[in-house]
């Protein structure tokens, strides 16, 4: 009988076997779970830092791409005043006086080139005169009664506006008609 025990592969060795080799399987697929886990966690934590990496990327090429188009926005902002005083000394100088027609003549050629060079830099020049009033870029500096044009249209215009590069480097300052 004890050679039957010993033959029999449900005896209690057989079962105790069978017991450990359940708990190590057990142990196992644990193991492999918790491993797949962890492969899923790098995954996701290396698919989140390439995404960061290309929107770092992305954000410096748009950082790079705003500093060469307004690089020149003080520049360009400094030198609307040497625009605006010689305008307004063509405004205020009499082009029928023959004395001052040479100085003119040096003034408009001087403005143009200003003008030239402006707009080769994407400096647009904003004149809203009956145009209607837009805040964006306009700056009123006054309301007046008219019975000539809509309410709310630019009667006059102090100051140009200008825009670098479609955005605004000046607002225009404007007298704004209202109803009578």
């Amino acid at each position: 009988m004890a050679d039957e025990h010993k033959l029999d592969p449900q005896g209690p060795e057989a079962e105790v076997q069978g017991e450990a080799a359940g708990a190590a399987g057990e142990d196992l697929a644990q193991r492999v779970q918790a491993l797949e886990e962890q492969v899923a966690e790098a995954r996701d934590q290396a698919l989140r830092a390439a995404a960061e990496l290309q929107n770092v990327r992305r954000r410096a090429e748009q950082d790079v791409e705003k500093a060469h188009k307004f690089a020149l926005e003080k520049f360009a902002s400094d030198l609307l005043v040497v625009v605006d005083s010689l305008e307004r000394g063509l405004e205020l100088s009499d082009p029928d006086n023959e004395a001052l027609r040479p100085m003119r003549e040096g003034m408009e050629l001087t403005l143009k080139a200003f003008h030239d060079t402006l707009k080769r830099y994407q400096v647009e020049a904003l004149d809203p005169h009956g145009e209607p009033f837009n805040p964006e870029h306009h700056q009123a500096m006054a309301m007046q009664p008219s019975a000539s044009v809509e309410p709310g249209s630019v009667l006059k215009v102090f100051q140009k506006g200008y825009l670098l590069n479609g955005r605004l480097l000046r607002p225009a300052m404007v007298v704004v008609s209202k109803a009578e």
